[in-house]
């Protein structure tokens, strides 16, 4: 990965460094939005691989933990960069949600 991984793949490469997570819940959790292609990149980047240990475990490549490294980003500050406000809602938005 030549380019500066976005704020999105650092995140998704350091959820998968959590904890063991399982390939189904990957992509349940992160294939929601086809505007957002993290794990299918990450697999065609070769930055995630799936263990053939009887659950289909997912897992940082060497290149994967060089990319999350390199970002030297704690969970904390990854989840700061990542964490927003929800907009006020709009009067007329409300008014309509209650009829």
């Amino acid at each position: 990965m030549s380019e500066t991984p976005s704020l999105i793949m650092i995140q998704f490469l350091a959820w998968v460094a959590e904890r063991p997570r399982t390939r189904e819940l990957a992509v349940e959790a992160w294939h929601s939005c086809p505007h957002i292609s993290v794990w299918e990149d990450a697999v065609v980047g070769g930055l995630v691989r799936t263990v053939n240990d009887g659950h289909r475990t997912i897992a940082l490549t060497r290149r994967g933990r060089a990319v999350l490294e390199q970002s030297a980003m704690s969970s904390a500050e990854i989840n700061a960069a990542c964490a927003f406000t929800s907009a006020p809602r709009r009067p007329a938005a409300a008014a309509l949600r209650r009829r």
